[in-house]
């Protein structure tokens, strides 16, 4: 899985790092027991303070998205968690309303969403 960082972006980069390993999971191309780079070497590869990295993943565990074991490592969990964070639905239900205010009908927010689904079906 290949990480792009937009440096300018207000997102902070742990937040960036975090949201691209939640999408390769979604994608599929992270499967469940997949070792993660350590925090060093993802820093080293990426450009990035081990600290942001550190940061990202102590925020995946909490989420119960990746599991860490002191012998084997970090790794994609094997669940998923069970039932959808509240901040999770906050975001979408903000950027959903920032659709509307956009212009964009119910039917064509649903289109959207549809299509990005089905997108991630297919990586």
């Amino acid at each position: 899985m290949i990480l792009k960082f937009d440096f300018a972006s207000k997102v902070p980069l742990y937040l960036q790092l975090r949201n691209q390993i939640v999408i390769g999971i979604a994608e599929g191309k992270l499967s469940p027991g997949e070792k993660l780079p350590t925090v060093r070497a993802l820093a080293d590869e990426s450009g990035i303070n081990s600290m942001t990295v550190s940061k990202a993943y102590q925020l995946l565990k909490q989420e119960n998205y990746i599991v860490t074991d002191r012998r084997g490592g970090t790794a994609v969990a094997s669940q998923t968690p069970e039932k959808v964070d509240a901040r999770t639905v906050h975001a979408l239900r903000l950027h959903i309303s920032e659709l509307r205010i956009s212009g964009m009908s119910k039917e064509d927010v649903l289109d959207l969403c549809a299509k990005l689904y089905e997108e991630g079906d297919q990586k």
